[in-house]
């Protein structure tokens, strides 16, 4: 089997410049990420037996620790990877498998778990926030941004395109009970399938374009 060395001379290059459509397309793809049926879900699930100021307390909550955890790992991904010297492509690789797994949870339906006995504010960090709403795979996305930005104008704009699909989440958790008797549970669960098939595409993405570098990288060496 002879595979064309031109089949891998796309590499992936660093963001050095953001332009309006990388913008939207980072917070089109974030969105998804942070499975937005799914934490309804749970967001649901956990405030059942509560107020609606206390659900709208806690959605505030969730939103701001989403934030402030997202900034986080966006601006310190590079000096994460730098630390224990993992490479872009192998990062970008295992966030694709954890993103899989995430995408064949939603599909699968299985249930969502929260411990119980906890006061509602006590929930807003963990597991509301970690690892419900931004979990290994997001926090992956995340760090493998962080890597590959390399300006101050690209780091703001990127976290101006997350927080705002934060804000949108945040939004839709408050609104979350009126939805959930607009559609009922099984819209919810149709949503949740439709985010997991979206997902899994990304996950294929990234592995594919991990894969693809890795292997032109390769045939570098081999010259």
């Amino acid at each position: 089997l002879y595979i064309s060395k031109s089949c891998f001379t796309k590499r992936i290059q660093p963001i050095v410049k953001m332009t309006l459509s990388d913008c939207f397309a980072l917070f089109v793809k974030f969105f998804f990420l942070l499975t937005p049926p799914f934490v309804m879900s749970a967001f649901l699930s956990v405030t059942k037996d509560n107020t609606i100021q206390e659900r709208n307390t806690l959605a505030i909550w969730i939103t701001l620790w989403i934030l402030i955890i997202s900034g986080v790992l966006l601006f310190f991904g590079g000096f994460i990877f730098k630390i224990f010297g993992i490479t872009l492509d192998a990062f970008r690789i295992g966030t694709g498998a954890l993103l899989f797994l995430t995408a064949v949870s939603l599909v699968r339906g299985d249930s969502i778990r929260v411990p119980s006995g906890d006061s509602v504010q006590s929930l807003a960090v963990v597991p509301m926030a970690i690892p419900i709403t931004l979990g290994p795979a997001s926090i992956g996305v995340l760090m493998v941004y962080g890597g590959e930005i390399k300006t101050g104008l690209g780091f703001f704009l990127a976290y101006l395109s997350i927080s705002a699909a934060v804000i949108c989440v945040g939004a839709l958790l408050l609104v979350s009970n009126y939805i959930q008797k607009a559609i009922g549970k099984n819209g919810l669960v149709v949503l949740s399938k439709l985010t997991g098939l979206i997902l899994a595409a990304l996950s294929a993405q990234m592995i594919f374009e991990g894969a693809d570098a890795f292997l032109l990288q390769t045939l570098e060496k081999l010259k």
